[in-house]
């Protein structure tokens, strides 16, 4: 058979280059390395909450994952929001007042921080966490939310510990 000039060509060039192309392996390993990296930096599923030992944190069935965000600890002696003592809870329970005054001008001054950044929230709802042990007076609890509720955090979500299942 007669090939064209351009035929003979093209099976030139084949032969020469070869017809069977490689895959480029650092390329993928880069941008397998990066994606690596990427999931484990974005794989946190649930936030946790600061941990203390003088706290035990009453049990609960409840699913739902904690929140970032403010957190109020309630240890037998003090009451510590984001790591900074503001109030002693024998003044506090001595108190015939319902709004702590420690605890409402820090909350007031993390609300002011948090707005700086938060043009388009608004007044919104902000949102709060009281991690407190299970054996603090209610009279306490209720005072520490109305607090809260006073300081615009009016989306307030206790901290507990969940229960473990049981199989059988």
């Amino acid at each position: 058979m007669n090939e064209t000039r351009r035929l003979r060509r093209m099976d030139a060039h084949h032969r020469r280059h070869g017809k069977n192309t490689g895959l480029n392996l650092v390329s993928l390993m880069d941008i397998f390395t990066i994606l690596v990296f990427f999931l484990l930096v974005n794989s946190t599923d649930a936030e946790s909450l600061p941990s203390t030992k003088s706290i035990k944190l009453p049990e609960s069935v409840a699913q739902q994952k904690p929140k970032e965000t403010l957190v109020i600890m309630v240890t037998d002696k003090d009451i510590v929001v984001q790591g900074r003592k503001v109030e002693s809870i024998a003044a506090i329970l001595n108190s015939d007042e319902d709004i702590i005054p420690g605890l409402k001008e820090e909350l007031d001054h993390q609300a002011s921080r948090s707005q700086v950044g938060d043009d388009n929230k608004g007044q919104q709802d902000k949102e709060i966490t009281v991690m407190g042990d299970k054996k603090i007076p209610y009279k306490l609890v209720k005072k520490i939310m109305m607090t809260c509720v006073n300081s615009s955090y009016s989306n307030i979500s206790l901290a507990v510990m969940q229960k473990a299942k049981n199989k059988g």
